[in-house]
């Protein structure tokens, strides 16, 4: 039985597909495949049926999964562990991150990474924060930035960066035709939201329920960048940090309403120290000397 089996079971259990588990692994779908027979063929069960939705763990592949994941998060320590004991961290590291580079001052923190790590290098995965953070608690990232109201995450380290303020952002010809609009009005509009698990999506369902409306999604964005051009091309109001916004305001793509704003937290977020390896401690380094 090798690791890399072990992987592609917990991978495929996660995905419910053998596609998306190649992706999730970086390998092709008839390895997994093999794999899979591989790891059945040497335990003597059957880890899952195929069904038209995909992949779905059998009963005895239910019970091995937790073993699985248990096994390779000691391999991980372990792995740590030597690193530790040779005094180098090295290797690659899974990083995830949201929104644009250099908000994120990811320039500064690969600097300082490759002058005091410089065999420690960075695979960058950008989503949006609800997605970096479940990619950390699956274990597809190794740490990643994210933006969060709260301080504490059952099983990962959260260490805040600094405060980011959000406000509403208007199409170039609402705010032209409406110059004093009220939230009564602003709240009719037509809205660019966010998938529900994202953090702007719980900040945008503030907004409606400070006066007793409830938001209800038309269009939805899946990333900043599309947010913002979005709510450029007209389709409808919504949320970007003020940072965003008022670039884009500067460039006549979009409009700030003045009446709110919010805020919430760039972070960095881990797996709690007993589960990281010394490369993932090397980032949080050069991260947060990069905040300083």
């Amino acid at each position: 039985m090798e690791l890399y089996q072990l992987k592609t079971f917990v991978a495929i259990a996660r995905e419910g597909s053998l596609t998306r588990a190649a992706e999730r692994v970086f390998t092709s779908a008839p390895a997994v495949s093999a794999q899979l027979k591989a790891l059945e063929d040497e335990l003597g069960v059957k880890l899952f049926e195929r069904t038209p939705r995909g992949m779905t763990p059998t009963e005895a592949g239910l019970s091995l999964l937790e073993e699985a994941e248990r096994t390779l998060a000691s391999a991980m320590r372990m792995r740590s562990a030597a690193e530790q004991i040779r005094g180098a961290a090295q290797g690659v590291v899974r990083f995830g991150t949201v929104v644009d580079p250099v908000a994120l001052r990811l320039g500064e923190v690969l600097v300082k990474l490759a002058e005091r790590h410089p065999h420690v290098t960075l695979q960058l995965q950008q989503g949006l924060s609800h997605q970096t953070l479940e990619g950390v608690r699956r274990g597809d990232l190794d740490c990643a930035y994210a933006l969060s109201d709260v301080e504490e995450i059952d099983g990962l380290t959260v260490q805040r960066l600094g405060s980011v303020d959000l406000v509403v952002t208007l199409p170039p010809s609402i705010a032209q035709a409406h110059p004093t609009l009220g939230i009564e009005a602003l709240t009719s509009l037509p809205w660019v939201g966010t998938p529900p698990s994202c953090i702007l999506r719980a900040h945008l369902d503030g907004l409606f329920n400070s006066i007793g409306r409830e938001y209800r999604p038309t269009t939805t964005a899946d990333s900043e960048s599309a947010m913002r051009a979005m709510v450029a091309s007209g389709l409808g109001a919504g949320l970007l940090r003020l940072d965003q916004a008022e670039q884009a305001e500067r460039n006549g793509e979009l409009s700030i309403w003045q009446g709110w704003r919010s805020h919430t937290w760039l972070c960095w977020v881990a797996p709690a120290d007993g589960r990281r390896a010394a490369a993932v401690d090397a980032v949080r380094g050069a991260v947060l000397e990069a905040w300083a």
